[in-house]
């Protein structure tokens, strides 16, 4: 299973002087359209995407909007009494990011299938060998190697999918303004062409990334194994019963799902008022 974006880091980079490569300042060039492709990922039928009656895709504030979490999170006590348990248990979430796109994208490549402190391991070696975050941009991860990624623990397939994203973004197809500006349905369509990137990458990317409010990663086992234990599901669920069930969260299944992340880092242990209206619910 592919590794989430959202975490932060404090890495320290203490390679060997060797290993570094020096780039000069360079910035993206700004595009005002996007190249089409020729073939495109098609959307999964399972991913939840909010849309208007005309389906056209819904615009929403993202999360980082001054008061839009407080809002989000009335909407959620007054529309799910058993989500407002683990409301009242845990910390409101958070939604904060200074990496651009790219390296957001570029980041969860390298995070993918890995346990969280090998990733994080790779990763500021990864940062390390550009001398710095600002320094990883398109053009320089083109002029890196295969052998130098993989001599910094990057594997060989990975380093493809790296090399993937910054073509795509030399070649026009791409560009960290266009992506800002795109729509739920072609947002999905443009970054899953790239190689390496699937839908729960895409999800992550929205949520914590462009801190979009209303996403619900129906791939993610996480938030399929918190919707089981919060609701008493006999069975894990799989995307139509979790849309299904989060119906009500509309527009910000985003943070409903942080805090189903957060019902399973606490082992699934529910709140006492959780457990007595689970056990009234399986009852009825």
């Amino acid at each position: 299973m592919k590794k989430p974006i959202h975490t932060s880091d404090n890495i320290s980079q203490n390679p060997s002087a060797s290993s570094k490569i020096t780039f000069p300042p360079r910035k993206i060039r700004k595009l005002t359209t996007i190249t089409p492709i020729t073939k495109i990922a098609e959307i999964p039928v399972a991913t939840a995407i909010s849309t208007n009656s005309d389906n056209s895709p819904k615009i929403f504030k993202p999360l980082t909007f001054k008061g839009e979490v407080d809002i989000a999170l009335r909407h959620l006590r007054d529309k799910d009494p058993l989500l407002a348990t683990l409301i009242d248990a845990h910390r409101p979430p958070t939604f904060e990011s200074s990496r651009s796109p790219f390296l957001s994208l570029a980041k969860s490549i390298l995070y993918q299938q890995l346990a969280y402190k090998a990733a994080k391991s790779i990763y500021a070696r990864f940062v390390a060998l550009f001398n710095g975050e600002d320094n990883i941009l398109p053009d320089a991860v083109l002029a890196v190697s295969p052998q130098q990624l993989r001599e910094i623990g990057v594997s060989y397939r990975k380093a493809s999918y790296l090399r993937d994203l910054a073509e795509k973004y030399t070649d026009g197809i791409l560009s960290d303004e266009s992506i800002v500006e795109m729509d739920d349905v072609t947002m999905f369509k443009m970054l899953t062409s790239v190689k390496g990137i699937g839908a729960w990458s895409v999800n992550m990317f929205m949520i914590f990334s462009l801190h979009k409010p209303d996403v619900l990663p129906v791939g993610d086992l996480g938030v399929r194994k918190g919707l089981q234990v919060l609701y008493g599901l006999k069975e894990l669920p799989g995307a139509l019963k979790m849309e299904e069930v989060c119906e009500k969260w509309k527009p910000y299944r985003s943070v409903g799902s942080w805090y189903m992340w957060r019902l399973m880092e606490a082992k699934g242990v529910l709140p006492n008022v959780a457990k007595a209206a689970v056990t009234s619910v399986e009852a009825a």
